[in-house]
């Protein structure tokens, strides 16, 4: 029977979620590519209780994820009945409910009959009462947004879920969204957008009066918790000398696999001078990155993946390397823009 490190809160830095009464490990595991069929259950399994046992409380999960979609809810919950029972109020678990999951007009998107049907699934897969935050995974172009708000305030109400948040969402939709559920009584505690040193969308100003998607998140009271940190991989010395066999791309696995034509030569050469550049921080290029993202005090927590527990540690190193000089991030600007 698996028993906790008891140091595991030493050696974690934990941030304030938005405005709430959250704290957040500034590294969270996302449950997301490695957590299916395509790999071992003593690897998935050895994967969650080596990030307890380094602090990582906050684990990240969506109804579609596996592959096959609801398969690492189904492995989570198998390890949370078998390892993690006696942790559950240590644990900060949430899933989400947007993209495809099942046939006909409700298994999908953002109806109410859709969002609550997919949270009771979630639910049930993993072995839960409730899960800790349930997202709305996307915007739904075809369904109000006082709908969706709507569900998410009586999947909160009923108790399936203690918190509601959101993903994907613009800045314009988020400023939209948290006023609906402020009006409903019931707040959003966290904005779960794709933010890397490659993908920069989120502060670039999108609103009416110039506000990016990190300006309203914050001026909402939301925490923000940024996933694809390592742009499926790029941001890694995985790629610089083409797809091993190993990777996601190499083993052909769906949803985010990246190859030759998701890296072209501008791309790579950008890569490696950013590689170089970590390494004159004492950092691999993985650290680095994560490490970029944290500088800014509006991004609460990043996600990571993980295939192997030595990966895990390598991403988690990035919360105690070296503060960033002025001198570097002039010269980040300078690589992402050659």
């Amino acid at each position: 029977m698996y028993t906790a490190a008891t140091d595991r809160y030493n050696r974690m830095r934990y941030n304030r979620s938005g405005k709430s009464g959250i704290l957040l490990p500034v590294i969270s595991l996302g449950l997301w590519q490695n957590f299916g069929t395509a790999d071992e259950y003593a690897k998935m399994k050895h994967i969650v209780l080596g990030a307890f046992d380094r602090g990582v409380n906050h684990f990240d999960l969506a109804n579609n994820y596996g592959p096959p979609g609801g398969e690492a809810e189904r492995n989570f919950g198998r390890m949370l009945k078998d390892e993690l029972a006696a942790y559950r109020d240590e644990l900060f678990i949430s899933t989400k409910a947007g993209y495809y999951m099942w046939p006909g007009p409700y298994g999908e998107w953002g109806s109410k009959k859709s969002l609550v049907a997919s949270c009771d699934q979630s639910l049930k897969r993993m072995g839960l009462e409730y899960v800790d935050v349930f997202y709305s995974h996307r915007p739904d172009p075809h369904t109000p947004v006082e709908e969706t708000m709507q569900a998410l305030d009586y999947i909160v109400r009923s108790g399936r879920a203690l918190y509601a948040g959101i993903s994907n969402y613009d800045a314009a939709r988020t400023r939209k969204a948290a006023a609906i559920l402020k009006e409903l009584g019931t707040s959003c505690l966290l904005n779960q957008p794709r933010y890397s040193l490659l993908d920069r969308w989120v502060e670039k100003p999108a609103t009416d009066d110039k506000r990016s998607l990190l300006d309203v998140t914050e001026e909402e009271g939301m925490g923000c918790i940024v996933f694809s940190p390592l742009a499926q991989g790029r941001l890694t010395d995985k790629y610089l000398k083409g797809v091993p066999a190993d990777s996601r791309a190499g083993r052909g696995l769906p949803n985010g696999a990246i190859g030759e034509k998701d890296l072209p030569a501008e791309m790579l050469e950008r890569i490696k001078k950013l590689n170089k550049l970590a390494g004159n921080r004492g950092q691999t290029l993985a650290q680095m990155a994560i490490a970029w993202l944290l500088r800014d005090p509006r991004v609460t927590s990043v996600l990571i993946g993980a295939s192997n527990l030595e990966q895990l540690e390598n991403s988690l190193e990035a919360q105690n390397g070296p503060a960033f000089t002025a001198g570097e991030l002039a010269a980040i600007e300078t690589i992402l823009n050659s």
